[in-house]
């Protein structure tokens, strides 16, 4: 992995310094304000792994068509996480009474964690860790996303869930990915939501636009996409369960072009995140983006919010920085913090 530090006046310039240096795949590791002035930001570059030099004699197999690179990656997986050589830190054998006191630390739903337990038991793994990403890994879908070919990205969830942050985050990497941003504000009555939103744009060198209506939404939307800009929406927040609030927002969740990305704190009850999760499904959310993992000890609400329903997970926030990473969340990732962080907590 090659890292590099920029130091530049603003974000803006940071940003841009580091598309122009390292190319449209690096990723935000860490920003801070410089002692002199300005900020720091820290990137990353993964590294393309060097060619096998392959035996004349070696068969080359095909490249996977389309269809079955899904497949293939899920085989992969499983492959990896079988091999006998495998190991990680913190190894401990596979013990169901163990597993379910870390789900119960953990704040996992009763339902959910038992679920899992039974799924982990049946993969035969003796590691406590690669037997429940294993099981994970049957449950959780992981979509990030393209940052070239989006559109737009309405965003939506409760209040205090960081929908705003998100927009920010989302619109910095798109702009690492040379996307045109236009950050639209729908919550225009919230107290200091557009300002907010506007210091975000301003950071990003992105347009704001208000738009209060569906139907000025739509408007916007329309020249967003004539100008190959894409669009990311911060909403007002409110409770996706009630059923008056989830009409009142689906007129939004059908204009042509959008899609819906549930926002859910990892800070919410657990059995509500996964009821949020629900019903963000239900009013057309295809993915979320589970925010402030970095504030919790407990990962009960992430595990629910992920696996309880169908909804793909986008990425995982643990900062409320702008150039804070999106990272994308993984079955090993999601066991090792149902496992490995549970001791020490009550």
């Amino acid at each position: 992995m090659q890292l590099r530090t920029f130091l530049a006046k603003d974000m803006k310039e940071a940003l841009a310094a580091v598309r122009s240096e390292m190319g449209p795949d690096a990723v935000i590791v860490a920003s801070q304000a410089a002692k002199g002035g300005g900020v720091m930001v820290r990137a990353a570059l993964e590294e393309p792994e060097p060619p096998l030099d392959l035996p004349p004699s070696a068969e080359v197999k095909p490249e996977p068509k389309a269809e079955d690179i899904d497949t293939l990656f899920q085989q992969t997986m499983i492959r990896r996480l079988r091999e006998k050589k495998t190991s990680l830190p913190g190894r401990r054998k596979f013990d169901r009474a163990q597993l379910l006191a870390s789900f119960a630390k953990n704040r996992l739903p009763e339902a959910l964690g038992h679920a899992l337990a039974e799924a982990a038991a049946k993969t035969g793994l003796t590691d406590m860790t690669l037997a429940l990403a294993a099981a994970i890994d049957q449950k959780m879908l992981s979509a990030p996303i393209d940052f070239v070919n989006a559109k737009a990205f309405l965003l939506a969830g409760p209040n205090g869930a960081g929908k705003t942050a998100v927009a920010a985050k989302l619109g910095a990497h798109a702009r690492l990915a040379g996307r045109v941003v236009r950050l639209i504000a729908h919550d225009v009555t919230g107290a200091g939501a557009v300002a907010r939103l506007k210091d975000f744009a301003d950071h990003l060198d992105a347009q704001i636009v208000t738009a209060e209506s569906a139907m000025a939404l739509a408007a916007v939307l329309g020249n967003a996409a004539r100008d190959q800009a894409l669009a990311i929406i911060d909403t007002a927040g409110f409770d996706p369960r009630q059923p008056r609030s989830a009409a009142a927002f689906s007129a939004l969740a059908d204009i042509e072009l959008v899609e819906t990305i549930g926002i859910i704190s990892s800070l919410t009850d657990s059995e509500e995140a996964g009821e949020m999760a629900a019903a963000l499904a239900r009013i057309g959310a295809s993915r979320l983006v589970i925010t402030q993992a970095d504030m919790t000890r407990r990962y009960g609400a992430l595990a629910s919010a992920a696996m309880t329903t169908n909804l793909a997970v986008a990425f995982v926030t643990r900062s409320p920085f702008v150039a804070g990473e999106l990272e994308t969340l993984t079955p090993l990732a999601l066991a090792r913090l149902l496992t490995e962080n549970a001791e020490g907590t009550q």
